[in-house]
């Protein structure tokens, strides 16, 4: 415990700088967490990092995908479901299935079940590395949330496969028609779990006695039991934990105060950041032992290489044409909602550049990590380190190769310039900005107008609102003005949300305008009558 503790903190620490440098750098965080990771390794006398593979799943997951649920629009996955969809479902499958055949083939023992196993624990894209790269490039909304919608579900598609190839590698036979009935339970399952149990912690949020602290520790448990619950009933805990998210985070204005969103989304960005960070980190920690576990196994490291470098290339290979298809099937079926690209070429390189955001992480780690030491005869399981191996070799040349380069093909390949007008959002920022300074206005003059031609305070909130300044003088404050102010608050949540219905309208806006009013409503109560 005395030489485990250190080391933890230590990597926190390292954690926090190596962001401070890639932010520095404009280079995605993940990239050099794997690095140094690696380096790290390579320093004798550190303690082995060993994870249970009984556990992997449980600790990381949940709240990462907890958090991705509480991030994204549900208004844009409803706009663009069909396309996330066939990301999520069809384009991993497709890949796992391009990675199982080519196993088969080239790898020596290795079976169509476990080249299925390689392809569910490689296939998922990671959400954390894309958002970190996008931070340092201008994308379109529509393209962000087109990614960031496959990100959530494409995880538990590949789960599914990876649980179904782990069973056909156990059993060494595989019942279709089992399969399909399992397979429509942990769907279905996982999704009804995950909505009735996000309305029970609704209904608890709301009735419940709670504070901002034991509603941010409620929220923190809840993934994990949603994950929990679901798997004891075999069904899918990833899909639990989306559906349960998404249900959650569309009520969130109802069930939590605004001190609850505003510490909450803190509390939650740094706990996220750290197990991600802990994760990438033990991506290149777990090197060494990976490659001890090759030797002994007789498995030459050239050779191991050469396979995650092939596997690599099936990969981007599989999602660059998953990309064009889409683009071709949207063109035939759906023109209308084609993207128009003002030259023939630009149009070609949008789907290379989504084909090239496929890098790896968190899910396909941890998938590799879960798979057990030995079979239930008490057999080692086959190829297991040659298949942690080529996991590692995928994460760390997708990160590097295409982490690396996605920033500069975006801005230098000029592919989503025509969708990209930044007067454009600051006009719309500007609308939104302007419609609800109207909203105030009318209705402190419709609902009010008694009391402001007799309160001093209210004749104050009313020109303030009608010359767009900002009052800093807090001695006109007293129990009525407040009142209204925090009736007027609310009254403005509820316009942004109403707006929010339009699907011409940006969510993100909205959610930074209601995010303002949550820190209105903050400071409000801490002025003291």
């Amino acid at each position: 415990m005395h030489t485990i503790l250190p080391f933890f903190l230590a990597m926190i620490a390292a954690i926090v700088l190596l962001n401070m440098w890639a932010t520095k750098l404009k280079i995605a965080y993940p990239i050099l967490l794997v690095v140094f990771g690696l380096l790290v390794s390579f320093v004798p006398g550190l303690p082995v990092v060993k994870i249970n593979p009984d556990l992997i799943f449980f600790i990381f997951l949940p709240p990462l995908l907890f958090e991705a649920a509480w991030s994204i629009s549900f208004k844009e996955m409803r706009r663009w479901w069909r396309i996330i969809g066939s990301f999520a479902f069809l384009v991993v499958f497709f890949t796992a299935l391009a990675v199982a055949v080519a196993a088969n083939y080239f790898i020596p023992g290795f079976s169509i079940a476990l080249g299925f196993l390689l392809g569910g624990i490689v296939s998922p894209p990671d959400a954390v590395s894309t958002g970190a790269i996008m931070k340092f490039v201008k994308i379109p909304t529509t393209t962000s949330a087109i990614l960031e919608g496959e990100s959530l579900l494409n995880d538990a598609s590949s789960l599914i496969i990876f649980r179904f190839a782990l069973i056909a590698v156990g059993t060494g036979q595989f019942v279709w028609q089992e399969a399909s009935l399992d397979f429509v339970w942990m769907v279905i399952g996982g999704a009804g779990i995950g909505l009735l149990l996000g309305w029970i912690f609704v209904q608890a949020h709301k009735r419940l006695p709670t504070d901002a602290s034991s509603d941010i520790a409620l929220t923190l448990i809840e993934p994990y039991l949603m994950y929990w619950i679901a798997e004891q009933v075999h069904c899918s805990g990833v899909l639990a934990v989306v559906c349960g998210g998404l249900y959650m985070s569309n009520k969130r204005m109802i069930f939590l105060n605004s001190t609850s969103r505003i510490r909450g989304y803190s509390v939650w960005e740094s706990f996220v950041f750290i197990l991600n960070g802990i994760v990438f980190l033990i991506i290149g920690l777990e090197l060494p032992e990976i490659v001890g576990g090759l030797r002994s196994e007789g498995i030459p490291l050239g050779i191991a290489i050469k396979y995650g470098v092939w596997v690599t290339g099936i990969l981007i290979a599989a999602r660059i044409i998953s990309s064009y298809a889409a683009m071709v099937a949207t063109l035939i079926f759906r023109r209308s909602v084609a993207p128009r690209a003002s030259s023939f070429r630009r149009r070609l390189m949008m789907p290379l550049l989504l084909g090239w955001t496929g890098m790896r992480g968190v899910v396909s780690l941890a998938a590799a990590l879960a798979i057990p030491i030995t079979l239930e005869d008490g057999t080692p399981f086959p190829n297991r380190n040659l298949i942690l191996f080529i996991t590692f070799v995928v994460i760390l040349l997708t990160l590097l190769v295409q982490g690396l380069t996605l920033p500069y093909f975006i801005k230098y390949g000029h592919a989503f310039d025509d969708f990209i007008d930044e007067e454009k959002e600051k006009q719309a920022k500007q609308e939104v900005k302007q419609k609800l300074k109207q909203h105030v206005y009318h209705f402190l003059k419709n609902k009010h107008e008694s009391e402001l031609n007799s309160h001093a305070g209210m004749e104050r909130i009313l020109k303030h609102w009608e010359e767009k300044n900002q009052a800093n003088s807090t001695d006109w404050m007293d129990e009525s003005v407040r009142a209204v102010l925090f009736e007027m608050l609310e009254s403005q949540r509820k316009f942004l949300l109403d707006l929010n219905k339009d699907i011409t309208v940006n969510e993100e806006i909205i959610r930074h305008q209601l995010y303002q009013i949550d820190l209105e409503e903050e400071r409000l109560k801490m002025i003291v009558l």
